[in-house]
């Protein structure tokens, strides 16, 4: 209950004390009222029975092209993203060029066969001009008229004389001239020289400037860099955000509470922390979505987990972790960044009575353990800054053995260790049939999930898993078993599980497709 005093009459000797003292009053009642939203916010997060049956909100604020490939379809030269991977053939010489040694060194067009020397990493200044990172992770540059224009792969970081754009055939696409800073083409003079000094116009085989280029479609990337950089500044506001619009909505948190779904894990990357004005290309406007996204769960009683699902440098090279071209580069330079987005995060909905946890880094791969874990400490301690009550969630590395962390993360209080399980990823999946899926759930499945479950050590989340498998044309009693005896399993965990995804163009990944065509039931 709020303070109240009766009202002062006007023009009175006492008019000023009561001013004073409705003053007084007035701020308490700011200060009462503060206490009991956080009061509200506490025990809300407290009083939730876990474990969890949550779905993961995957492509709506970190965008994963392979789940709605359409979203990609207006970008110019769309074959050619940020990362994509070329390799680029004199038509003269019938040899590839080569940056010599892999970088640090000259290019040279005397390779008969492609591999990771004459491979090269597109970076999309725009839909035409491009540079060329090698496999040392240096540039592709044109060196001074001084030099006689020639070409070596020496540069730490792209600039103008790092830009090249590349002239497609309008018949074969794959037939391409490479202009170079200076206005003038490459050229393969031989296979020792190639220079940036060629002007004439031709497409004939026999043309020192033409080349036919190879892309690696294997290798391509379609991420949030590929599609915000590749519509470009002017376009990919708007693309996103009609895209944050109607992907998902308020029906489907109702959707998800009606169906017996209690929790969403949303991904975000971050330079959320930096809305309404991230880092190019990015483009602002995701914290908004995520704020009605809280404000959606509450009214539906769903908890959240806001997952950093993008780190600054990327975490795994992956094209969900918003790597530029396939490279990881987080480690011990990135962690105060990273740091930074959770504080932030932290901070901005440590009271909002449907956070249960936040995610500290989703699918580490490759990076240093020891650095990592050096994080983990940073990120937990930021987040308990804002919240004592939310539960911190440390992510597996996905190159490492599930309990790699399990002591680590038992000296915190309210951590989750997040472990994905699919039957996916691995050739030991790739001949199974239905029963041999099946019991691998059962059996070691099962048993590693028992083996990271101890009575007073952090509690264990399925953050990850899917009804997709490798079973060719299986039935419908197949599939449901298939997602029966994963539901069993995974219920095992004690702070729950999370399916990838809510929505998805492949049916088997999108449980509310799974949901309304009767293959799955939540009770």
């Amino acid at each position: 209950m709020l303070y109240t005093l009766s009202s002062c009459v006007a023009h009175t000797p006492h008019t000023k004390k009561c001013s004073k003292m409705n003053n007084q009053l007035f701020y308490a009642n700011l200060v009462l009222a503060f206490y009991l939203s956080c009061h509200y916010a506490l025990a809300q997060t407290e009083n939730f029975n876990l474990p969890l049956k949550a779905v993961n909100l995957g492509n709506w604020l970190v965008i994963e092209g392979w789940m709605k490939p359409s979203l990609f379809d207006g970008i110019p030269n769309k074959d050619l993203l940020d990362g994509t991977q070329v390799q680029l053939m004199s038509t003269k010489l019938q040899k590839y060029l080569c940056a010599e040694n892999g970088g640090g060194s000259i290019v040279v067009a005397n390779r008969t066969k492609a591999s990771g020397w004459e491979t090269f990493r597109l970076w999309r200044v725009n839909e035409t001009a491009f540079n060329f990172r090698v496999s040392s992770k240096q540039f592709v540059r044109l060196t001074n008229q001084d030099e006689g224009n020639s070409l070596v792969a020496d540069s730490d970081s792209p600039s103008d004389m790092e830009t090249f754009e590349i002239l497609r055939n309008d018949d074969e696409p794959n037939r391409i001239r490479i202009r170079a800073p200076n206005g003038l083409f490459l050229q393969a003079i031989s296979e020792t020289v190639v220079l940036a000094d060629y002007e004439g116009s031709s497409w004939d085989d026999n043309d020192p400037s033409v080349f036919k280029m190879n892309v690696l479609t294997g290798s391509t990337l379609r991420g949030e860099y590929q599609i915000t950089n590749g519509y470009g500044p002017d376009k990919a506001p708007k693309i996103l955000q009609d895209h944050w619009n109607t992907y998902i909505t308020e029906d489907d948190f109702k959707f998800m509470s009606e169906n017996g779904l209690n929790g969403v894990r949303i991904p975000v990357g971050w330079w959320i922390a930096q809305d309404p004005t991230p880092p190019k290309p990015f483009v602002g406007g995701s914290l908004e979505i995520l704020d009605n996204a809280f404000t959606w769960a509450e009214k539906y009683g769903i908890k959240v987990i806001v997952d950093l699902h993008a780190a600054p440098g990327s975490q795994n090279g992956k094209p969900h972790s918003a790597s530029r071209d396939g490279h990881l580069e987080w480690g011990d330079s990135y962690i105060s960044d990273t740091v930074a987005a959770i504080d932030f995060l932290a901070e901005r909905y440590a009271n909002r009575s449907g956070l249960v946890a936040i995610e500290l880094m989703n699918e580490p791969q490759g990076v240093n353990l020891e650095s990592l874990k050096s994080y983990y400490q940073a990120g937990y301690d930021a987040v308990r800054k804002h919240t004592s009550s939310a539960y911190v969630i440390m992510s597996n590395p996905l190159d490492r053995e599930s309990k790699v962390l399990l002591s680590f993360a038992g000296a915190f209080s309210k951590v989750a260790i997040d472990v994905h399980y699919y039957n996916l990823f691995s050739d030991r999946f790739s001949n199974m049939n239905v029963q041999q899926n099946i019991d691998y759930i059962k059996n070691q499945r099962a048993s590693d999930l028992s083996s990271l479950t101890t009575s007073n050590g952090p509690l264990i989340f399925v953050g990850e898993w899917s009804g997709d498998w490798k079973v060719p044309r299986a039935s419908k009693q197949s599939q449901e078993k298939f997602m029966e005896v994963q539901l069993k399993v995974y219920s095992g965990a004690k702070f729950g599980w999370a399916y990838w995804a809510y929505k998805c163009d492949s049916n088997t990944w999108s449980i509310k497709w799974m949901i309304e065509n009767d293959y799955v039931k939540f009770s």
